[in-house]
């Protein structure tokens, strides 16, 4: 009887938890819902009494509308999917290599002393770098396909990625790595079960940035030379003079962001599930 009281409360516990979760989830996007319809509101209040003048500042019904116009009719460099799809990809593969590489880098001189002691003040002398000014020498070395974007994105993002994998590896106990070394553990081991899980926080606490960064790596790309992209369409906007076009493309581009987000949380939760035993 009292194991099956246990286990009532126990229940009762976790519906009550599970509960006040909806409940904070449900205001806080409540918050975030109402602050956004305000914002919308006011913004398309002034453009059309004018108070703002729209040519510079168009208003969220025109951009929707652009859009819209864009997905039906397509845009002058093709269809507006596949503009999208350009940047996308793009942006991915500058994620995805940056990433990979200022792990490996980040890992490497965090475990290794006079590695990072020898290469530490070059990184921090090409981190140093405007890294957008590098765009136009990328799309010298390169050419105006995805190769010069893909670069200039994965420049963006790699320093990101290194200096935290270098921290996270840095932040590592030490008494947990000595006492894996007392039970035998190789390298190989000691970084699959020790060095890498205890920097794994501080590395996908990166991933949060450093996707947007790609991003701007990418667009900044197309911008400044392209046949085709979201960055490209933005460049054409504001060669005309259309200040809705300009917004409907930045718009398209902070919803990728906004998605892309969502889904390294879903991810940093996945790896480190502990954090959020609690909430």
């Amino acid at each position: 009887m009292k194991t099956l009281e246990v286990s009532s409360d126990v229940v009762e516990r976790r519906a009550r938890l599970r509960k006040e979760k909806y409940k904070i989830r449900f205001r806080n996007l409540s918050l975030q819902l109402g602050l956004f319809i305000v914002l919308m509101g006011s913004w398309e209040y002034f453009s059309d009494k004018k108070i703002i003048d729209p040519f510079f500042f168009s208003s969220p019904i025109a951009i929707v509308q652009h859009i819209w116009s864009w997905a039906l009719n397509g845009t002058t460099a093709g269809p507006l999917w596949l503009q999208f799809w350009v940047t996308f990809e793009e942006t991915v593969l500058s994620f995805l290599l940056g990433g990979v590489l200022g792990i490996i880098f980040g890992y490497a001189l965090g475990v290794n002393e006079i590695l990072s002691v020898i290469l530490g003040p070059y990184i921090k002398m090409i981190n140093a770098i405007p890294r957008v000014v590098l765009v136009p020498i990328f799309i010298l070395w390169f050419g105006l396909g995805m190769s010069s974007k893909v670069a200039s994105g994965l420049v963006l993002t790699f320093f990101i990625v290194f200096f935290n994998a270098f921290q996270g590896v840095r932040e590592v106990d030490q008494n947990l790595v000595n006492n894996a070394r007392l039970l035998g553990a190789s390298k190989f081991q000691l970084a699959k079960h020790v060095i890498i899980p205890s920097a794994l926080t501080w590395i996908l606490s990166s991933l949060h940035s450093s996707f947007g960064f790609a991003l701007i790596g990418a667009v900044v790309g197309e911008f400044v030379g392209a046949t085709q992209g979201l960055g490209y369409l933005i460049a054409q906007s504001k060669g005309a003079f259309d200040t809705t076009g300009v917004f409907a493309g930045m718009l398209i581009l902070s919803i990728t962001a906004l998605i892309a987000d969502w889904g390294v949380s879903k991810l940093e939760k996945r790896f480190i599930a502990w954090r959020y035993i609690r909430k």
